[in-house]
């Protein structure tokens, strides 16, 4: 066997041990991430599942531990993302489907692009604010479920965008040609072809941004949310 050959042997068999020890090392470090969270999980349903019944949903805050609920919390809650859904999603999945299907490149469409991506890293204060002095004082809503399902979806319209458009541009080329070829229009295409085979991918995003927005807390407090509640809004224009 010659010198050479034994070298590329030997190369290949260090490269072999090494994705091995690579492979449990990951292995481990995934494992110890899933143990750790069972364990946190399980301290808190041990703690917590003593204090946890009907009256903790069904009832209102208290200065009471023992009477105290979430119940106008919960429906607030419910309110505020049902109605960032209802209007953030149609309005982020028709952005994408236009950037991406349907406009033609130009310094417009690279504009939107770059602005698109920069508000997608602001932060949430700065949504706040904007709902604030657009939605509360300009229009009028004062402190609403409607104001804040508005700023809301000013917050995670840029991830909605961008999740959207990833997902439609993993759709093959070669599905939109077939499609064409048999006497289908771009929009019978994009409606029956792509968004059927981007759905998963734009779910996630959906998904993982209105967690964001169940999660965000600036922007309610400034536009005015209230910290204490009795009671449960009647509507989404409810003040």
């Amino acid at each position: 066997m010659s010198q050479d050959r034994w070298v590329g042997i030997s190369n290949l068999r260090r490269r072999h041990n090494q994705a091995r020890w690579a492979r449990h090392g990951f292995a481990a470090l995934t494992g110890l991430g899933v143990v750790l969270l069972a364990i946190l999980l399980a301290r808190v349903v041990r703690e917590g599942a003593g204090w946890l019944d009907l009256n903790f949903l069904i009832s209102f805050p208290s200065r009471f531990p023992e009477k105290a609920g979430i119940l106008s919390a919960l429906a607030g809650t419910l309110w505020l993302i049902s109605l960032t859904g209802v209007i953030s999603v149609p309005v982020g999945v028709a952005a994408a489907v236009y950037l991406e299907e349907f406009s033609r490149p130009g310094r417009l469409k690279t504009f939107i692009e770059i602005n698109i991506a920069n508000l997608a890293g602001v932060p949430s204060i700065v949504y706040g604010l904007l709902g604030l002095a657009i939605f509360v004082r300009t229009f009028g809503l004062g402190r609403s479920v409607l104001a804040g399902a508005l700023t809301m979806s000013l917050l995670i319209l840029p991830v909605i965008i961008i999740a959207s458009r990833e997902a439609i541009k993993a759709v093959p080329q070669s599905l939109r040609q077939a499609a064409m070829a048999l006497g289908a229009t771009r929009l019978q295409t994009v409606r029956h072809h792509v968004l059927p085979s981007a759905l998963p991918g734009m779910l996630t995003g959906v998904i993982l941004a209105l967690s964001r927005a169940i999660g965000a807390t600036a922007p309610p407090i400034m536009i005015g949310a209230l910290t204490y509640t009795a009671f449960t809004p009647d509507g989404p224009t409810f003040i």
